[in-house]
């Protein structure tokens, strides 16, 4: 039972997790996509067209990237990827139409059909909130969907460190 709440917790966190390690790891963030706007005016960089966004082992996939910063020192303050977003790491990867990372909150959201994969387990629900300082995750259904999760005990997976 406790390898299964350890397995819950951790798909729970990946897809969140995954999309935070971008901003805050050391690695350099290489972005390719097809165009590139940047707004000075605007603080904002916007990546579109087949975006592949990568640091170390993680790589984020999305139609469109956009990047807010704020402040001389143009720190990160949003993060919002649209359109097929998919966020992959070793055997983890989370899905989703729509994604936001919003740096004061420490806060990730995935919405638009979003799903959690390790392995063979799954979680899909409404709206995946991720919570980075607390490392805590809220799942929540919406009135014709329910949260759901699919974890196989005991899989090569089972126990395994994200």
């Amino acid at each position: 039972m406790r390898s299964l709440y350890f397995t819950c917790l951790v798909l729970l966190a990946l897809a969140p997790a995954a999309f935070a390690a971008p901003v805050a790891g050391s690695e350099p963030l290489k972005i390719k996509s097809d165009t590139l706007h940047a707004d000075n005016e605007k603080k904002t960089a916007t990546f579109e067209g087949k975006v592949v966004a990568r640091q170390g082992d993680l790589t984020l996939y999305a139609d469109r990237l956009v990047i807010s910063y704020s402040g001389a020192e143009r720190e990160l303050s949003r993060v919002e990827a649209f359109g097929n977003v998919r966020i992959l790491q070793g055997n983890r990867q989370a899905s989703g139409a729509h994604a936001i990372y919003e740096t004061k909150a420490s806060r990730i959201l995935l919405d638009g059909s979003p799903k959690v994969l390790q392995g063979e387990d799954v979680i899909t629900g409404k709206l995946i909130t991720y919570y980075v300082k607390e490392q805590r995750s809220v799942v929540t259904g919406g009135p014709n969907e329910r949260v759901e999760a699919v974890i196989h005990p005991g899989g090569k997976d089972a126990g395994a460190k994200p």
